[in-house]
């Protein structure tokens, strides 16, 4: 038995390795399925270890009940998890991670009830450490089950993804988090007692609470901020449970998840020039100011077709793409990527702009642009293209709204400070929409009413076809 302990240990460190090489490879498009293989191998290794070492620890009664519960288990997940990944559009992902952040949630709350009922000899010498680990396990296990259920409906449209406003919000959501803090020192105080359901049983229901007013309160320009907190969340979450259930794996690997999320949530942040601290507090369109944020029209919009668009662009020397959520909505990748291929045949230079939180979840814009084949070389970032946009011709903006909205340069805005994609220094403006509405964080944009500024109005996929058709 030592040396079967000894050899899931090895695994176990084997596949955390893997693990740190996947989070490397993902970092990169080029090195992206490389990442993702090195991902898949250290989950497989990972999962089976823990399974040898769980039949091991069984008495030879209990083998084939073990085998029966976890095959049950394996297969309804893989099941679900196929249905899903064939069913989902790339559009739907970031609700989908969010649901899947609060199965990770919900998961750290079972465990940590498992834990409390049935401690194992290492807990109970533990005492009050380990009691402390099930508390905390179940806080953040709870907070992240109902935030990121609270997202996902946000993300799929079935809630409002307005910011709820309660009245002195951050001092109910400070009251919460000190009321667990006594609780825990109720909680260890009473040991494994009766009574000590009390204090767990409230913690819940508040944890429970303040994940769902957490994120509630947070409005739609900063959702994308949202799932990779809700990210890093899920992390410490699973680290909690590794404590638990003494698990070095799961700790290392909640750890790593925990960590990235985080440093991924602070990069956002510094991307729309808002703080950590500012997120939780309330998102864009939460503050009063004398700024356009609804959907009032600050001047006068010129229109253009396809065929202006394409001659256009047949006379500029350098175009930039700056996509956004619109353009997955539409599915107008690929289309996209044919445009960029016929204008680099005619000798026009093509790059895309993309801005750090386009889209609805970190990296939404450069996975569907890797998804058409359109070349990794081209596709630069927000820092990379910034200070060129004099020197361009043509700018297509492709369903983004927000990331390109030059309201941030103004004092008074909602989105005041936020870095943006400097589009309208360029010669042309072509913006791609289905209507003059505001993007998500709800705020005017004066970009379609500037004088070097065209409306293309229609679905992105259709306008874009028109254009290849007219070229």
């Amino acid at each position: 038995m030592d040396l079967l302990i000894h050899i899931v240990q090895l695994a176990y460190l084997a596949a955390a390795i893997l693990f740190v090489f996947a989070l490397s490879g993902l970092s990169s498009n080029k090195s992206a399925q490389r990442g993702n293989r090195a991902g898949i191998t250290g989950m497989t290794i990972a999962v089976s270890a823990t399974i040898v070492l769980a039949l091991a620890s069984e008495p030879p009664r209990g083998i084939i009940a073990t085998i029966l519960l976890i095959a049950v288990a394996m297969l309804a997940g893989a099941g679900i998890g196929i249905w899903k990944a064939q069913r989902v559009e790339m559009t739907g992902m970031p609700e989908l991670i969010a649901l899947l952040h609060s199965f990770v949630g919900l998961a750290a709350v079972l465990v940590g009830y498992n834990s409390f009922l049935h401690p194992d000899a290492l807990a109970q010498s533990l005492g009050g450490f380990h009691l402390g680990e099930v508390f905390l396990g179940i806080f953040i296990g709870a907070v992240t089950f109902t935030g990121s259920v609270v997202a996902f409906l946000k993300l799929s449209g079935k809630i409002s993804g307005a910011p709820l406003t309660l009245p002195h919000r951050n001092l109910l959501n400070l009251l919460l988090i000190v009321i667990s803090a006594g609780l825990m020192v109720w909680f260890i105080a009473v040991g494994h007692s009766v009574d000590a359901w009390i204090p767990l049983g409230v913690m819940t229901a508040l944890a429970l609470l303040l994940g769902w007013h957490l994120v509630a309160a947070i409005g739609g320009g900063d959702m994308p901020v949202v799932v990779s907190m809700l990210n890093s969340y899920s992390g410490w979450a699973a680290a909690a449970a590794g404590f638990m259930l003494n698990n070095e794996l799961l700790i290392i690997t909640g750890a790593l998840v925990g960590s990235s999320g985080a440093y991924l949530s602070y990069i956002m942040c510094r991307a729309m020039n808002r703080s950590f601290i500012s997120v939780i507090l309330g998102g864009f369109g939460t503050d009063t100011s004398s700024a356009p944020t609804g959907d009032e029209e600050v001047g006068e919009y010129r229109e253009i077709d396809a065929a202006g668009t394409a001659e256009l662009l047949k006379n500029s020397r350098k175009v930039m793409i700056t996509p956004g959520y619109g353009m997955a909505v539409a599915q107008a990748q690929y289309p996209v990527a044919e445009l960029t291929k016929a204008l680099r045949e005619r000798g026009v230079d093509v790059t895309f702009g993309i801005h750090p939180v386009a889209g609805r979840l970190p990296g939404h814009m450069n996975v569907l642009l890797a998804e058409a084949r359109v070349p990794y070389d081209v596709v630069k970032e927000m820092d990379e293209v910034n200070d060129d946009f004099g020197d361009i011709d043509t700018v297509l903006v492709i369903g983004a709204n927000d990331t390109v909205n030059p309201a941030a340069e103004e004092p008074g805005s909602p989105i005041a400070g936020m870095p943006v994609l400097k589009v309208w220094e360029a010669g042309n403006v072509i913006v791609f929409k289905r209507s003059m509405a505001t993007g998500y964080a709800g705020v005017q944009n004066p970009l379609f009413f500037k004088d070097n500024t065209q409306m293309l109005f229609g679905d992105a996929k259709a306008s874009v076809e028109a254009i290849l058709r007219a070229l």
